[in-house]
């Protein structure tokens, strides 16, 4: 079981708004995640990976991807009140889910 969180690249975030947008991005797919899932994953020890993404485009592919593999995925937009407009897409989450679904739908991607 794992979780991948894809955090745009071409967007400028600092380093706190990154790890808050990855947080944001982590937590929402989990709450959309059935009671089984949470508990295999929690037990497991909750391994994720934070991967590259270049754009909202590929943001929006990936979540398509893993809609269509039955993962729950979440796709987060900044509420713009510091370094990005209101409504910038800034991440997405992938999973939780088996390793090889989710690497399936983000197995491409380089690590961050």
């Amino acid at each position: 079981m794992k979780q991948a969180i894809v955090a745009r690249t071409d967007i400028g975030m600092g380093t706190g708004k990154l790890a808050a947008q990855v947080a944001h991005a982590s937590l929402s797919a989990y709450e959309d995640t059935g009671s089984r899932t949470r508990t295999e994953w929690k037990g497991s020890g909750q391994k994720k990976v934070v991967l590259k993404g270049d754009s909202e485009r590929t943001l929006f592919e990936l979540a398509d991807r893993a809609e269509r593999e039955g993962l729950p995925h979440a796709i987060i937009r900044d509420a713009g009140h510091t370094q990005l407009d209101p409504g910038t897409v800034t991440a997405l989450a992938v999973g939780p889910g088996s390793e090889e679904t989710v690497d399936r739908v983000t197995g491409d991607l380089p690590l961050f």
